[in-house]
């Protein structure tokens, strides 16, 4: 994979993500259904962090809070040191833009777009990540060569295989320059070998100066990242981390 341009590389190890006694629940305080308990964690700049658990442990609930498209019941979200709390959604949808790139199993490209025009999509949403609109489409056609998809450029979704759409979603989640690049089971509708592609990408984009926070139910993948955490029935009842994160809370 080519080098994706960032201002961001080389910033300094510490918590791009803080996560403070958050609680999502559903229904009433005395009857509801609580899909996250009193989650705490932290996530270190420039890693691959992991939310592994079985299907309906709250892991892509956990993401949702964490991008500020859902909102805990009580508890905090900090990201890069904002406190998304304080936002309201029309904010909180203009930094989602800047700061969040968002990968989904599904892919959720537009399939009346080319390749090229999805990424060039994202820019207009998220502001062309600082850039002037006259470079825009350079921004646009670089990604997809980040992702070994410049000679797509022109394909409908439709056109492309699985595993060739999912790169083209993250050419778009890398498109304004965000800090913070957030996946949804991003290999579970690939086959093996697209699946190994693709993270492979997705674990190069912390060497240019990307946090990669995946969701997985398969623990062989949650098993690469650099720090993870492991839910069921909405608790954390797992925490791993390498030794070269040792010394960062998680």
């Amino acid at each position: 994979m080519a080098n994706s341009p960032s201002a961001h590389a080389g910033q300094p190890r510490g918590s791009l993500v803080v996560a403070r006694h958050l609680t999502r629940l559903i229904g009433s305080a005395t009857t509801g259904q609580r899909i996250i308990d009193d989650v705490s964690f932290s996530i270190p700049r420039l890693s691959m962090f992991a939310i592994n658990g079985p299907s309906g442990s709250g892991k892509s609930t956990l993401l949702n809070l964490m991008t500020g498209i859902d909102h805990p019941t009580t508890g905090e979200i900090v990201v890069g040191g904002d406190s998304l709390a304080v936002r309201g959604e029309n904010a909180l949808a203009r930094w989602r833009g800047r700061h969040v790139g968002i990968i989904f199993q599904f892919f959720h490209l537009i399939p009346t777009l080319t390749a090229f025009e999805n990424v060039l999509l994202a820019l207009e949403f998220g502001g062309g990540g600082g850039l002037p609109r006259a470079q825009w489409r350079e921004r646009a056609r670089a990604c997809l060569a980040s992702v070994e998809m410049a000679s797509y450029h022109a394909r409908l979704p439709g056109e492309l295989s699985g595993g060739q759409q999912q790169r083209v979603a993250i050419a778009r989640a890398i498109a304004n320059d965000p800090p913070l690049i957030v996946a949804d089971e991003p290999t579970g509708n690939l086959d093996s070998r697209a699946a190994a592609s693709v993270f492979e990408l997705l674990e190069n984009l912390t060497r240019t100066g990307k946090t990669v926070v995946y969701v997985t139910h398969d623990r062989e993948l949650a098993s690469r990242a650099g720090a993870s955490i492991m839910l069921l029935d909405g608790r954390i009842v797992d925490r791993q981390r390498r030794h070269d994160l040792d010394g960062l809370e998680l």
